[in-house]
């Protein structure tokens, strides 16, 4: 085996626990036919679950990681389930054809929501398949056409804050996944904590939210709205509205998304849809430009090794009626073994990180997620039956002492 197969997937589930009989038969849409299933399946999640279940995780995230793990079984025979992690609402899954090929397994979160919770954030994997060093991402950044400026603070604190901690057992389950997030660092060289590491691959897969506009459709626009047609020079063909979507014009300014690469689109707008039973791919709302929120972008070879990775693939997967995003596959092959060394200080961005490490990330992220404990809980009791059900008998619990009480005290 020369390269390792991977495949990723990324998936704006909308709160929504995922119907795996829908999803599993879809999911190596992306994947070439005439080539063995991959042997690493990488899926990034966004909304995996309501803010309540999110915020507190455990046991809470169980359903929806199962779904998830039916629709891989479905997809994917064979594959086992190595590990996965959430940082609140944005979770990232492996699967792998031989898991042990894996070891030496770290993670990390990072929130980027208001008050640096994980209502946005993101979540890492980094791992080592058969000497080969590899990583990956989830993201979920802000949304709005007019926030474009935003998005790049965003990934700015992503990179300054996904630090990459001790390693993990593979079969750790998810409950606890809170735990390492704040582990102490692991020991060894400074620079290689953070995402940007000189001897590993980068894959960023998620909801990155960038638009094709900077302010809200107007009534008139809609009839712009993509539609089908092969005529390229039609102004309802999906390709006039790429030449304005903002994470192209801001990786060519040097703004997000540094030193990655991403592969020809050649699909249409990912988002934002209307719930459907998937018969149409171009019902759109009138509110939102139609764009391309979800995407995969990886980081080529360094330029001191001759081998490089090779893609295969890049294409939308269709609508599931319960998001009004389409999931994104990724299909590509890495070069097995490990990155040697650099022969010098190349211009690379694994040795020149746009950003440094912010030294205060972790504390950082314990008191973010002290706040999301709280908000969890405020929501868990508010915003589902399950809450609503312990506030009524905390009441009626309180009415009846209260009653008791007065009862006894009467003479």
């Amino acid at each position: 085996m020369a390269n390792i197969s991977l495949y990723l997937v990324t998936f704006n589930c909308a709160r929504t626990l995922v119907q795996a009989h829908q999803f599993g038969p879809h999911i190596l849409d992306a994947f070439p036919q005439d080539v063995p299933t991959p042997d690493i399946l990488v899926i990034s999640l966004q909304e995996i679950a309501p803010i309540a279940y999110s915020f507190l995780g455990g046991s809470f995230l169980t359903p929806y990681f199962d779904a998830i793990r039916e629709a891989v079984k479905l997809a994917a025979k064979g594959h086992a389930h190595v590990i996965s992690r959430n940082l609140g609402m944005t979770a990232i899954m492996i699967f792998a054809k031989d898991p042990t090929n894996i070891s030496s397994i770290q993670t990390a979160g990072v929130g980027v929501g208001v008050q640096e919770l994980g209502n946005k954030g993101a979540v890492g994997i980094r791992l080592v398949y058969s000497e080969t060093q590899l990583t990956f991402v989830a993201a979920h950044i802000a949304p709005m056409e007019n926030a474009m400026l935003r998005r790049n603070e965003d990934w700015r604190n992503i990179v300054k804050r996904l630090v990459f901690t001790n390693n993990v057992r593979a079969t750790r389950d998810e409950q606890d996944e809170d735990a390492p997030l704040l582990q102490g660092l692991p020991h060894g060289d400074g620079s290689e904590l953070g995402m940007y590491s000189p001897r590993s691959h980068l894959f960023v897969a998620g909801d990155l939210n960038y638009r094709v506009s900077e302010t809200k459709p107007k009534e008139s626009d809609f009839e712009k709205f993509p539609q089908p047609t092969d005529e390229a020079d039609n102004q309802n063909h999906f390709m006039m509205l790429l030449e304005n979507d903002q994470l192209l014009q801001q990786r060519k300014l040097g703004n997000t998304l540094h030193g990655l690469s991403e592969a020809e689109i050649k699909f249409p707008p990912t988002y934002k849809l209307l719930a459907s039973n998937g018969s149409s791919d171009w019902n759109w709302a009138r509110h939102r430009w139609p764009s391309w929120c979800d995407r995969i972008l990886y980081l080529e070879s360094p330029v001191w090794m001759q081998k490089k990775i090779r893609v295969h693939k890049y294409d939308v997967l269709p609508q599931l009626e319960t998001s009004d995003h389409r999931p994104v596959g990724l299909s590509l092959s890495v070069p097995l073994g490990a990155i040697p060394k650099p022969p010098n200080q190349e211009d690379d961005i694994r040795l020149h990180p746009p950003f440094d490490i912010d030294p205060d990330w972790k504390s950082r992220r314990a008191i973010a997620r002290k706040k999301e404990i709280a908000v969890g809980i405020v929501a868990y009791l508010i915003l589902t039956w399950e809450g609503n059900t312990i506030v009524l008998a905390t009441i009626l619990g309180s009415i009846g002492g209260w009653l008791i009480i007065q009862s006894l005290l009467i003479v």
